[in-house]
């Protein structure tokens, strides 16, 4: 069937979402996708309840709405239907040793919108499993990567950054690496009043406080064994202290070899040395970040792309396939991507009508 998949990230620029046809277990084709970025007073809203568990109504209202128009905007472009959608909804809180996982969006609002059953709330059933709830996405990865050379790392640089690493024989172990861009952007909202560093070119006018590297990848949350995973902000006091007082161009420097430094560390937990590493994302598209990579990693570092795969809406195609799998009954995390018990399903199913 023909599955739309929706994902506001992380690093909350906006909307994706794309159109996959998939039963959940293989991906058949792959449809349009779109972009709807986030005007900067909606970008706001979002940032002033992030660790909160109590958002307005009116703002999960907002958010689903905007949600709607972005999937009647890639219908109408598409000329085609879809038989399902995958509703990620926007992460606000993320405290899974708490049990607590929060992801704004009203489901049932949405398939009245749009006249099409929606799967959402993918990730409270895992926490409440006993689970990390996040990455979901490494099980779509793998499908995509059947054929490909292994082992195989692919990265996700979204606010925060995670790996899926898919051994030789197919095996998936996954788990947050560490902050991703979210840092980043928000270093640059704080000095500049723009949200990204684009293209890095501030950062490629700094200077690495090597120094503080060192002392952030020495805190114990690197050395624990995954799964583990993380809130956008988790690290942001302590970053800010360490970053706090460079000019703009060396904090930028700085946190980007952060995000570089925490992937780096990251490696120690895989099973094997990757071939190679695929990158997706917003940090895809930052060189400074990707040379980084190369010369910390080793080994071929390169954007999706260069196997084929839409690196702006991957993760949006991944929710449309894990919607496909929920209504299935297959399974969407797994002891080796959440820490979950056993592979288990997830999702709230909302019908229309």
């Amino acid at each position: 069937m023909w599955v739309l998949g929706l994902m506001s990230g992380t690093s909350m620029d906006g909307i994706d979402a794309a159109l996959l046809e998939t039963d959940g277990e293989r991906v058949t084709a792959f449809g349009p996708t779109l972009t709807r970025p986030y005007d900067e007073p909606f970008r706001e809203r979002l940032r002033d309840i992030l660790g909160l568990d109590d958002p307005s109504a009116d703002l999960v209202r907002d958010l689903t709405l905007r949600h709607a128009e972005a999937v009647k905007a890639l219908l109408a472009g598409a000329g085609q239907g879809a038989d399902l959608i995958g509703f990620h909804g926007h992460t606000v809180l993320h405290r899974p040793e708490e049990g607590k996982t929060l992801q704004i969006g009203d489901g049932a609002l949405l398939a009245e919108m749009t006249g099409i059953d929606v799967v959402g709330d993918f990730r409270s059933a895992d926490v409440a499993a006993g689970g990390q709830g996040a990455p979901l996405v490494p099980v779509y990865h793998a499908a995509l990567a059947a054929s490909l050379e292994k082992p195989l790392a692919v990265l996700n640089i979204g606010g925060v950054a995670n790996v899926t690493y898919i051994g030789p024989h197919g095996g998936v172990l996954a788990f947050d690496t560490g902050p991703g861009n979210a840092l980043i952007d928000d270093w640059m909202l704080a000095m500049t009043g723009y949200p990204i560093d684009e293209n890095g070119a501030l950062a490629q006018e700094g200077h690495v406080d090597e120094a503080a590297v060192s002392e952030f990848i020495e805190h114990s949350w690197f050395a624990e064994p995954p799964p583990k995973s993380l809130d956008r902000d988790e690290f942001a006091l302590f970053a800010k202290r360490l970053v706090g007082g460079m000019s703009p161009a060396d904090g930028a420097a700085t946190l980007c070899a952060l995000t570089v430094a925490a992937v780096a560390r990251a490696e120690r937990h895989l099973p094997r040395v990757p071939r190679r590493w695929l990158v997706s994302g917003g940090g895809r598209k930052n060189p400074v970040l990707m040379s980084g990579l190369r010369f910390g990693l080793g080994v071929s570092v390169e954007p999706v792309e260069e196997v084929g795969w839409n690196g702006d809406a991957l993760e949006a195609q991944a929710f449309a396939y894990l919607a496909a799998r929920s209504l299935a009954g297959l399974p969407i995390s797994y002891p080796s991507t959440t820490g979950v018990k056993e592979p288990m399903t997830g999702g709230r199913l909302f019908k229309t009508g």
